[in-house]
């Protein structure tokens, strides 16, 4: 039986005793009467179920390099197949891409498609993988999942753009069909993400530890450096170190220029060297793979070797212009061998950027 988008049963909730209904999927944990929606907007209470109003529908369809998402360790030069809905289930007051995660405009979802029939037209035109991004995957979760599914019906690897706020039940369930992850690590203070989030920084940092040491989903992690805020030499020390500790050194960091947006138009666009230091930091800490992102930085772009450092990957932007991996995944100089999945040769997708219609 085909079921309307507007009605698509939901998971993970349960009545309490006031008779509201709680939504289980993330740390916001909304409690919901008649006719009300969650923070993220998509989830709504509908009788006595609750429904995700967006399964089905998309803010667009886009072939992207991969390591627009970034990530850079995982088949590289290849193409995926990307698209979003509409939502989040966080408040960032920076957000880049404000117009599609905090919209309450149903009707911006004007490309419908089955999960079916994103898989098929990710093989038709050639793409590796699937991502679900632009907006957090984590509140469409049944819709990404069967997307998921169907992707690795077609031999199709599926990839998720995250903040990773995500309760453990579902994300046990949705990770379990995801083949790489890049989770933004907004900071590493609650206070940060406490004022320009309204989330918490703990259970970020469970998913983080769940990913890396219960899954075989591949893990590379973003923060935004938002001038001021985020990106003192403590704070990134503290949090490099953290990375190293628990997540281990193979785990690729990319840092990302800030560019004034949303509600915090007044804040400077992040300087190039404050990339460059935080890098530095990084390398420091004892992290192998550190990335910088939004600027034209070729060393920051560039895979090194984690031995002998030669480089490996040369990127400008999206477009790889040297590679020297071996069929294996290692260092034809030193034998190292290179955290990441790789395939016998590299992409060559390069930097374009191509809008698909659907439907």
């Amino acid at each position: 039986m085909k079921v309307q988008a507007s009605s698509y049963p939901a998971r993970y909730w349960h009545k309490i005793g006031d008779g509201r209904l709680q939504c289980d999927l993330c740390p916001r944990d909304c409690k919901l009467h008649e006719g009300q929606r969650g923070a993220c907007f998509v989830r709504m209470r509908q009788g006595e179920q609750m429904i995700l109003t967006t399964y089905g529908r998309s803010s667009g369809f886009c072939i992207d390099p991969i390591e627009k998402k970034p990530l850079n360790n995982f088949y590289p030069g290849s193409s995926v197949f990307s698209f979003g809905t509409a939502g989040c289930n966080l408040a960032c007051k920076f957000c880049q891409n404000w117009d599609i995660s905090k919209s309450h405009d149903m009707d911006s979802l004007m490309d419908q498609a089955s999960p079916e029939t994103i898989a098929q037209a990710a093989r038709e035109n050639g793409c590796k993988s699937v991502a679900f991004t632009y907006n957090d995957p984590v509140i469409f979760a049944e819709y990404a999942m069967d997307t998921a599914d169907a992707c690795h019906a077609l031999g199709l690897k599926t990839v998720a753009v995250t903040a990773g706020y995500i309760h453990e039940q579902p994300r046990r369930e949705f990770f379990a069909r995801i083949d790489a992850a890049n989770v933004d690590l907004k900071a590493f203070t609650e206070d940060f993400y406490f004022k320009l989030t309204s989330a918490h920084l703990q259970p970020v940092l469970d998913t983080l530890r769940y990913l890396k040491h219960e899954t075989n989903t591949w893990l590379e992690l973003t923060t935004l450096l938002i001038p001021g805020r985020n990106d003192s030499d403590e704070e990134l020390t503290a949090m490099c170190g953290w990375i190293k500790k628990e997540l281990g050194a193979d785990v690729p960091l990319h840092f990302s220029a800030f560019h004034p947006d949303y509600k915090m138009v007044d804040v400077p666009q992040t300087p190039v060297s404050t990339l460059v230091r935080a890098r530095n930091i990084a390398l420091q800490q004892g992290l192998h793979y550190v990335y910088t992102g939004n600027v034209h930085n070729i060393e920051g772009d560039t895979t090194f070797c984690p031995s002998c450092k030669a480089p490996l990957i040369v990127r400008d932007w999206y477009q790889i212009n040297d590679y020297r991996l071996t069929a294996t995944g290692h260092c034809p100089d030193c034998g190292s061998a290179v955290a990441g999945r790789f395939d016998a040769t590299c992409g060559h997708f390069g930097r374009h950027r191509i809008p698909v219609m659907l439907g």
